[in-house]
């Protein structure tokens, strides 16, 4: 039978739909520090391994007494979690229901997450962010991300059907039968009215779809969310041209969940604030930094009470930004800037990939798909493989006038090589390769 074991803190604070991304600033802190309290106080009574780390940090759930007192507890990392499976329990491990894998993009033993039917009620159902995630009973949901192991097609699908009582197309990414021969005939057939996706992916049901004869534009779709990758606004805005929609990121992560969610204004991400604190830490020094500034992604889960989520340092770049936003939702926002692990470095300059793409991408003649392929020495130049853009013939007169555009807008010296066609990945797309 599935019951909630923990009196949940958002009883007191949403009932109806949940909306979550409306609520008065002043309600929503205080929601916060309640929850922080309760599953600050679950994951030291009930599991050794936090108990341990806040005892040797000198800090105990009595310690909580504002909000920004969660600076006082130890940050949790990746390598803490790699192939330890049960590390984070606070419950019996029959009480799992889930476990999911990290990807392994970034190498080292895979992070391993579990679930019960308590962090599924309390995490994945409510609260909602109906104004920013306008989805209903009546659309029509493909879901083209993947289901095995990974963490991305399962939480939309549950948000999807459960959480927001609309249809769901299960197509999947790449996987023994979502080919994308397959998944266009699926929407064809079933005229989806809303898409999620990765960006890379999207491009590559957009090439099926073009063999086919297919204009995804003729679908009409209500909206797209583009997730399990990060892109440049400029290749979002070739990926919306193809598809006649607008399209929103949205972030989310195997340890923490949801993260955030951007409106059609495009101007940052919303954070989910029912679920996560979010901080931006020095990535060295692990200070806390200010609104604006540039750091570390730090999370703590609120609604995860059998696997605690404390203070994770998730490897990824970006800032906060407090002012309003146009869209009139009050949740803060916050700025992607890509992972630490992929910034590009010149000349002892770190900087980017995202930086790089945009302005390959604001280039017609420029195809979809490129990599970055990084020299062994710091001080060479770094490489762009592309293809042509459809119907462009590709030479090394054309090369070079890319690789000086490049340079005059961006400031940084590239060797251009245009090749006929890249492997098309099934997994994430792989911008940056290193020699």
């Amino acid at each position: 039978m599935r019951t909630l074991r923990n009196p949940p803190v958002i009883a007191n604070y949403f009932s109806g739909e949940g909306q979550a991304d409306v609520m008065p600033p002043a309600r929503l802190a205080s929601y916060q520090f309640e929850a922080l309290k309760a599953v600050v106080k679950q994951a030291y009574d009930h599991s050794p391994f936090y108990r341990e780390k806040m005892t040797r940090a000198g800090v105990s759930p009595d310690d909580l007494q504002q909000l920004s007192d969660v600076t006082r507890l130890p940050f949790l990392t990746k390598d803490e979690l790699r192939g330890k499976p049960w590390l984070l329990l606070t419950c019996d491990k029959k009480d799992v229901v889930l476990v999911q894998v990290s990807t392994g993009t970034t190498g080292g033993e895979e992070i391993y997450m579990t679930y019960t039917w308590n962090d599924f009620l309390l995490h994945d159902l409510s609260p909602r962010y109906t104004k920013l995630f306008p989805v209903g009973p009546g659309d029509v949901c493909l879901n083209a991300l993947p289901y095995e192991m990974s963490t991305a097609g399962l939480a939309f699908h549950k948000t999807f059907m459960d959480g927001y009582q609309s249809t769901v197309i299960p197509a999947g990414k790449g996987g023994a039968y979502s080919t994308p021969a397959k998944t266009i005939k699926m929407i064809r057939d079933l005229r989806p009215s809303v898409v999620v996706t990765s960006p890379s992916w999207s491009i590559t049901l957009a090439e099926e779809a073009a063999k086919a004869s297919f204009d995804l534009k003729s679908l009409g779709l209500k909206k797209m969310w583009l997730t399990g990758e990060g892109c440049s606004p400029a290749f979002r805005q070739r990926v919306e041209k193809i598809w006649g929609t607008t399209a929103n990121y949205f972030y989310g992560s195997l340890e923490c969940g949801q993260l955030g969610i951007e409106c059609d204004a495009h101007d940052g991400y919303h954070l989910a604030q029912a679920h996560v604190l979010m901080e931006i830490v020095d990535p060295k020094t692990g200070r806390v930094l200010p609104p604006g500034e540039v750091g570390e992604i730090v999370v703590t889960a609120l609604l995860r009470y059998d696997s605690p989520v404390l203070r994770f340092r998730t490897g990824d770049l970006g800032s906060l930004r407090t002012d309003t936003c146009a869209c009139g939702s009050t949740l803060t926002r916050f700025y992607m800037k890509g992972r630490a692990f992929d910034q590009l470095h010149f000349r002892g300059q770190p900087f980017s990939p995202f930086f790089v793409e945009e302005h390959l991408m604001r280039m017609p003649e420029v195809g979809n798909w490129f990599q970055f392929v990084m020299p062994k020495s710091d001080s060479a130049s770094i490489k762009i493989r592309c293809e042509p853009a459809q119907g462009v013939k590709p030479s090394q007169e054309l090369a070079t006038t890319l690789a000086n555009r490049m340079k005059l807008s961006t400031g940084l010296s590239f060797d251009i090589e245009l090749v006929d066609r890249l492997p098309r990945p099934t997994a994430k797309a792989v911008r940056v390769v290193r020699e």
